[in-house]
């Protein structure tokens, strides 16, 4: 059975940016609420006891229950994790900061074009920094509670190694419909070391396994 991860600070710690009433209530209630559902969704099926990654590699085979529980529980694991009391660094740090600067040329451009596709997605979803399987970083957005490790239409968008919550739940108490000032404000409290963390995992099992079953997708990054 898949558990709802602690939060890896206290309600308040991501303030001014995310107000404690907002952490508690998206963790425990939301979060918490997607973990359970998850859970009993996949009771009693062949998905009981497979990794995140092997039931998302079947996801269209399934109810939606399956589809949206299983994306709201591991990205909400994803999104905690890369969040930070003050951010770690103004800028992304390590092998990540290489690649982003080979990529897009710079940071700066590098969050324009993050902000842009947070910005660019209709109601609720997320917006996305995955890692293809040729280890070029890609921005990508997905509706609901999709992932983009999960295999639609025969493909998937990539490993996730950053990742904003757009649903309203994550920001309206502080925000309301400011959704342009919460992704500015989402850029100074990011954990650069796990992304970093993060993609060097997602290098590490792009090369061992074929198709990324079995990787830690939602779980604690490989130091």
């Amino acid at each position: 059975m898949f558990e709802l991860p602690p939060l890896p600070y206290t309600y308040d710690a991501l303030e001014p940016y995310i107000d404690a009433t907002t952490v508690e209530i998206h963790h425990d209630r939301h979060h918490g609420t997607y973990t359970g559902a998850f859970n009993v969704a996949i009771k009693g099926t062949p998905l009981e006891g497979k990794d995140i990654v092997e039931i998302f590699d079947v996801i269209e085979d399934y109810p939606a229950a399956v589809r949206n529980n299983g994306g709201g529980y591991a990205n909400h694991n994803l999104y905690w994790q890369i969040l930070a009391p003050n951010g770690t660094s103004e800028r992304p740090v390590g092998e990540i900061e290489k690649a982003i600067d080979s990529t897009y040329g710079s940071y700066e451009i590098f969050r324009d074009k993050f902000t842009e596709a947070a910005m660019s997605v209709f109601g609720s979803g997320w917006a996305w920094l995955v890692v293809k399987p040729s280890g070029e970083l890609s921005i990508c957005t997905t509706p609901l509670q999709d992932n983009p490790m999960m295999r639609i239409g025969g493909e998937r968008k990539g490993y996730p190694i950053l990742g904003i919550d757009l649903w309203e739940h994550a920001y309206y108490l502080s925000y309301q419909n400011r959704r342009a000032e919460y992704i500015k404000n989402f850029f100074h409290i990011i954990n650069w070391y796990i992304v970093d963390s993060l993609y060097m995992a997602a290098i590490k099992y792009y090369k061992e396994n074929d198709d990324m079953t079995n990787a830690p997708l939602g779980e604690e990054p490989i130091p």
